[in-house]
Formats: C-alpha cells, sequence, structure tokens
C-alpha cells in the first residue's frame, strides 16, 4: 500500500496555500468583480461596488492574553478588518462577529471583548449585523467579517501600479513590531517575578501601536479630498516589504524604495538600538503597523511632497529591473518577504 504524498503546509506560506487551495474556483456570478487575492473581495450592486474581507484571529497564534486586555482586543481585531476595506480605497460600513469561546472565559470577559468592538465600530462608523458563536477546545478564536463599499471608478487594487509611479506610504512604519518584542521581554520578567512591574514609561507609542492600532481611513478620506486615486494600494499588516513585494507581482512591475526615506518614530529607532536589530529590518519586516502602501503616477510628485501624513519612498520600474532596496551609501539590495507568516 503506497504511502499518501504529504506536503507540509509550511513549504506554500499562508498565501502560497490561499493560492493553491482556491485555483480551481472560477467566478460565477457577474456580480463578484474581483475574488480571492487582494485585500478585500469586490461586489457590484450598481453604482457603489461593495467590499468583503475576513480575518481569523486565534489565541496563541495572533495575540497573548497575559499582555493583551481583551478590550484592546476586541478593538484591534475590528480595525485590522477595516484596514482591508480602507486598502481598497474604500469605507467599511458593517461586520460580522463570530467567536470560538472555552470555558475558562466568562460573561464579563466577553463584554470586555465586545466593548473594545464597540468603541471601533463608533469611532469608524461601522455596524455590527451578525455573527455566531461555538464553544472551543483551545482557547479564544475570533473571526470578523467585514462589508465597505467604494465607487466604481475609484477601487484601488494591488495589479493596477504602473511603471515610473510613485511609492507613497502613511504614516511611521515598525513600531508595531517593537511594541510587540517589549511586550513580550516585560512578559518574561513579569514571569519570573510576581513582584515585578513591567516598565513601560517612554515606550507608550510603540506599544499602543500594538495593542491599539488604527486603520487610516483619514488617508481615503483625504485622497478623496483632492481627487486622488491610487493606482495600486495595500495595507502593511504583513511587514513592508511584503506588502511591495504583492504590488510588484500582482502588478507585473519592479520597485526601488530608499532605505533613508523609509518613516520612522524615534521610540522605534530606541527600541531597536535597545534590541540590537538593524532600524531598517524592522521597518521592513515587522508587520501590524496597518499603514497604507500606495502607488500614484509621478505627476503629481509636487503634488505629494508636502502632503501631511504621507511620505514618497520610492518609485515602480519595469519588472525586468527586480524588487530592491537602495542603501543609504547607494547599494542596491533585493528585496525579500519576511513579514509575518503564521504558517511558518
Amino acid at each position: 500500500m503506497s504511502t499518501p504524498n504529504r506536503t507540509e503546509i509550511a513549504t506554500l506560506g499562508e498565501f502560497g496555500l490561499i493560492k493553491h487551495l482556491v485555483k480551481d474556483f472560477e467566478l460565477k456570478n457577474s456580480s463578484t468583480i474581483k475574488g480571492v487575492g487582494d485585500d478585500a473581495a469586490i461586489l457590484d450592486y450598481g453604482s457603489k461596488q461593495v467590499l468583503v474581507t475576513t480575518d481569523l484571529l486565534l489565541e496563541g497564534v495572533h495575540f497573548d492574553l497575559t499582555y493583551v486586555p481583551l478590550k484592546h482586543l476586541g478593538y484591534k481585531s475590528a480595525i485590522v478588518n477595516f484596514s482591508d476595506i480602507c486598502a481598497m480605497n474604500g469605507y467599511p460600513k458593517q461586520i460580522t462577529v463570530s467567536l470560538g469561546v472555552s470555558k475558562r472565559f466568562s460573561v464579563e470577559d466577553m463584554e470586555e471583548l465586545y466593548a473594545g468592538i464597540k468603541i471601533a465600530c463608533d469611532k469608524y462608523g461601522v455596524d455590527l449585523v451578525g455573527g455566531d458563536t461555538s464553544a472551543s477546545m483551545t482557547g479564544l478564536a475570533i473571526s470578523i467579517t467585514c462589508m465597505g463599499e467604494v465607487d466604481k471608478d475609484k477601487v484601488a487594487k494591488r495589479s493596477t501600479a504602473k511603471d515610473t509611479d510613485l511609492i507613497c506610504v502613511s504614516g511611521d512604519l515598525g513600531a508595531a513590531y517593537m511594541g510587540l518584542l517589549l511586550l513580550e521581554r516585560e512578559k518574561k520578567v513579569f514571569t519570573g517575578d510576581e513582584k515585578v512591574q513591567p516598565d513601560f514609561s517612554g515606550k507608550e507609542y510603540i506599544i499602543e501601536r500594538q495593542l491599539k492600532p488604527e486603520a487610516r481611513k483619514d488617508i481615503v478620506e483625504a485622497l478623496a479630498r483632492i481627487n486622488v486615486v491610487p493606482t495600486s494600494m495595500i495595507d502593511i499588516s504583513d511587514g513592508l516589504s511584503s506588502e511591495l513585494l504583492h504590488i510588484c507581482d500582482q502588478s507585473g512591475v519592479g520597485c526601488r524604495v530608499y532605505e533613508d526615506r523609509i518613516p520612522i518614530d524615534f521610540q522605534t529607532a530606541t527600541m531597536a538600538e535597545e534590541f540590537n536589530m538593524n532600524l531598517t529590518t524592522v521597518a521592513l519586516n515587522g508587520g501590524e503597523d496597518y499603514e497604507l502602501l500606495f502607488t500614484v503616477p509621478l505627476s503629481m510628485n509636487d503634488m505629494f511632497q508636502n502632503l501631511p501624513g504621507i511620505k514618497i519612498i520610492g518609485h515602480i520600474t519595469d519588472a525586468s529591473l527586480g524588487s530592491c532596496i537602495i542603501t543609504r551609501d547607494g547599494q542596491e539590495i533585493s528585496l525579500k518577504a519576511q513579514g509575518w507568516n503564521s504558517l511558518g
């Protein structure tokens, strides 16, 4: 009797696995404009296009309740979905929330979780419209589906960047990862002695970036005010390098990003030095920043040079030139996707 082939999931990675599993699924409905392969699916229902995205968060894989308060977890669980809608240049409108809950959680615990979800919904103007709850044998599992909308002529995909486009990013990068490392370090200290209190003084920004991120709906609104539709866009959940390579791969282009233009906060730089880590590596591969990475035509250079909260970090090239980062001393180094991969 022959032994069936066995391929470890880690050999494909998260996106490789998804691509492999759905390759034989064909779109059957004219209302389905875009299926699997972007930040959100696109459904066409008249003058607006409906965006649908979903995220699954598992205890022990995506969050550690040792240092993540349930209210913060609820907030973040909603925000990561809102961010996917914003990454399509859209606006989040509704969510459904499904939970797997073990017996160690109480009603009061769930009230805390939902309080965080409510804060996020109230802040972003999103309705909770349904969901499901089930028993879990392995801790807490959270699955949120978000629906949003975008005008037909304003949707931004990953697959439409053009040669010579400018590469722009909102906010700053690497802070969420530094916040995670700090929380993990203090957790180890705390485990050794219950009398020891974690020391987060002067590190509040990076802690907040990890525990309470924001979806950049404000950037979508800012672009709308100046009548700019990005030629491509994605949110930075898995790290700048990974997201850039997604855009390049799906658009059939290359890129050049300049190390000295990547926006980094002072607390992030200080923490990276304390951990003896390369700051650029942190910014490229950290993940969970939920900033928006997008491209615009070169002709908009003057417009974007001084736009608050947005920085030009490079440009799109022909695919034959590859995807590289230009270091401070002028060297070209190929970008590699080394960001977060839960299946690795």
